[in-house]
């Protein structure tokens, strides 16, 4: 019932291509007819792309290299706001194919952008409406660029196309894991690579982390790799494998698909079981409160804290303090957030349900029929049913994770009947999810390719750890006060939910490797004239696609965080693979944030970064053959 957990799925880079004298912003109009063109709610529900096509609708490239597997398909992405014509696509064999291709594409004017599942939102692959005459050659490496061996006893070699789903079953076989990563399962690791993916995970109190974890995002785990380069001194390109002492490998671990990285080598640690613990007892006035507000649960909230693991106060900085591990989900127009918090737990607590295999929220997974008519409905126009599509999704969480049926029982109305006993038995047969034990790997990876399909917008704050609570409460009050604007107005541009998740900054010396530095694009790169900045809040709003007023919305809550968070107590970085830079009416288009504030908040407290990065990328593809014009305007 969430998208969330944002990453890109480009298998060995994340780039766009745009066509647009805008850059690549999708304006509304734009996007309601692709959507009525596309089926409406099916097309978000299952996500259907294009097939593939071996008839040619236009000239086959010329020249591509021996043996090169092609074929035309249609690139969609996640959320189905960037959709093109069949464009050319090749599938790589071996990484030695790549720079047999770049070489073409630079001889041929042609530009190479790599693909795997395209669980992305940002337009980084493609531009929205290219058409199939575009001089652009999608590579998609998660057919054969998939294999993952053993590196050493705490490192694992993986080709970027292999899926993260893959990459931590590998790892669970060998007795390791990772302190987090992102959520879906179907990204590929070039993807998440690409893009500085990321789970939720910050230490707890008192928590001695474990050789080979970290709290950053997977790049940081990054022990070495390898990207396609041009050699100076033969003018082609090749294959060569960066250590993490080298400086220059910074730029490459989180490049936003302007390199091609064929492999990868990965440190972990050995793996810790988690419990997973959720609860849907907690105003969103008291999870969120003002720091010092004197908010708390109250003798019933206290009892309530010690049944779920914890009494006590409820602040969302105080579970981050308590377990390390946190995930909230507030679904709009409702009170009472889905908190998810994750334990390291060596054995099984008496109360948990022990798990074995990931995707344990079926009825997320599996969006239950009534969610999926009213979703029908909303995007066929009723924009004004957002808050009972709201409450609709907060109590079938509800009913599912804890089996009370109280507020089922209170609803009235068109909500009452969505609730049928029928759903009730259904959510209730597979046994309550709220409190669940077992490899971390089960419990990470919670979101399938089947959930509703949303586009979000991402930014990450990073302040001190004792100011959280405030970076979280300053956030929820203004969300709270701009959603009752736009509804005062009969408008209701959001209705999805909000995420926030808490998570440690790069810390280099994690990878294991001596003189490494921190990924140099990375929204978690800790600032040197902040060294006490060590905790990144990310704070996602989810809608669907289309939703009138959403870009204007979001472009209001942009404004607000860039000023509130400019610098002085707190700093604002965006999340690349989700909605950023808006204007009133499109996505990645604001100027003044593409040119400005993006570049500022890398290159702010001095050091490497920004312009390092960038001429780095540059030196090792001088002819931008991994590139593509949102890119050039963006990376510069």
């Amino acid at each position: 019932m969430t998208a969330g957990h944002g990453v890109n799925g480009g298998a060995g880079g994340a780039g766009n291509e745009s066509g647009s004298s805008r850059g690549s912003g999708l304006s509304r109009r734009r996007l309601l007819g692709a959507s009525a063109a596309l089926g409406g709610a099916a097309w978000l529900l299952r996500g259907t792309v294009g097939p593939d096509s071996a008839e040619a609708a236009t000239p086959v490239p010329p020249g591509l290299p021996a043996g090169t597997e092609l074929f035309q398909r249609v690139f969609q992405n996640w959320s189905g706001e960037i959709r093109t014509d069949q464009l050319w696509t090749c599938t790589p064999r071996t990484p030695e194919e790549v720079p047999a291709l770049a070489d073409w594409a630079y001889a041929n004017g042609w530009r190479l952008r790599a693909t795997g599942y395209r669980h992305t939102w940002a337009p980084l692959t493609v531009a929205n409406g290219t058409p199939d005459s575009a001089r652009v050659l999608l590579l998609d490496t998660s057919r054969h660029l998939t294999a993952l061996t053993v590196d050493s006893p705490t490192t694992v070699r993986a080709q970027t196309g292999a899926s993260m789903e893959a990459l931590l079953a590998h790892l669970a076989d060998r007795g390791l894991g990772l302190t987090a990563c992102p959520a879906p399962g179907d990204l590929t690791v070039g993807g998440v690579l690409a893009i500085g993916g990321h789970g939720t995970a910050a230490p707890a109190a008192g928590e001695q982390r474990l050789d080979g974890h970290g709290y950053g995002s997977v790049s940081n785990q990054v022990v070495r790799l390898t990207a396609v380069v041009l050699d100076p001194a033969t003018g082609r390109y090749t294959l060569r494998t960066f250590d993490r002492a080298e400086a220059d490998s910074a730029a490459f671990l989180v490049h936003l698909g302007r390199a091609f990285l064929t492999e990868v080598v990965l440190r972990a640690g050995a793996d810790r079981p988690l419990r997973c613990v959720s609860r849907l007892d907690i105003p969103a006035t008291e999870l969120f409160a003002r720091p010092g507000s004197g908010s708390g649960g109250g003798l019933l909230g206290g009892l309530l804290g010690g049944l779920l693991g914890g009494g006590g106060p409820r602040t969302l900085a105080d579970f981050v303090e308590r377990d390390g591990r946190v995930e909230a989900i507030w679904f709009a127009y409702t009170e009472y957030p889905w908190l998810k918090t994750w334990t390291v737990t060596p054995t099984k607590p008496l109360a948990s349900k022990a798990v074995d295999q990931p995707y344990n929220y079926p009825f997320s997974d599996s969006v239950p029929e009534p969610v999926a008519q009213l979703a029908g409905q909303i995007i066929s126009g009723a924009w004004g049913s957002a808050p009972l599509f709201g409450q609709l999704q907060y109590l079938i969480a509800k009913v599912a994770l804890t089996g009370d049926l109280t507020d089922v029982l209170l609803s009235g109305g068109l909500l009452r009947d969505l609730l049928t006993g029928d759903l009730i038995t259904h959510l209730l047969a597979g046994g309550l999810r709220s409190d669940l034990w077992g490899p971390s790997r089960t419990l990470l990876q919670y979101v399938r390719p089947t959930t509703l399909r949303v586009t979000a917008n991402g930014y990450a704050v990073l302040v001190k750890r004792a100011d959280l609570q405030w970076v979280v409460s300053e956030f929820a009050a203004y969300y709270r006060q701009l959603l009752g604007e736009y509804q005062a107005r009969g408008e209701f541009p959001v209705n999805g939910a909000v995420e926030i998740r808490v998570t440690g900054l790069e810390d280099p010396t994690y990878s294991g490797v001596p003189g490494a530095r921190p990924p140099l694009l990375s929204a978690l790169r800790p600032r040197a004239d902040r060294p006490e900045w060590d905790t990144a809040v990310w704070l996602d709003v989810l809608a669907f696609p289309g939703t009138p007023g959403l870009e204007r919305f979001a472009r209001d809550l942009e404004q607000w965080l860039l000023r509130t968070f400019d610098g002085t107590r707190a700093g604002l970085r965006v999340e690349w693979s989700k909605g950023w830079a808006y204007t009133a009416d499109a996505a990645w288009s604001d100027p003044d944030v593409l040119g400005r504030a993006i570049p500022d908040s890398l290159r702010a407290g001095g050091g490497p970064g920004w312009d390092e990065a960038v001429a780095v990328l540059d030196r090792y593809d001088p002819h931008r053959v991994f590139g593509n014009p949102f890119l050039d305007g963006l990376l510069k």
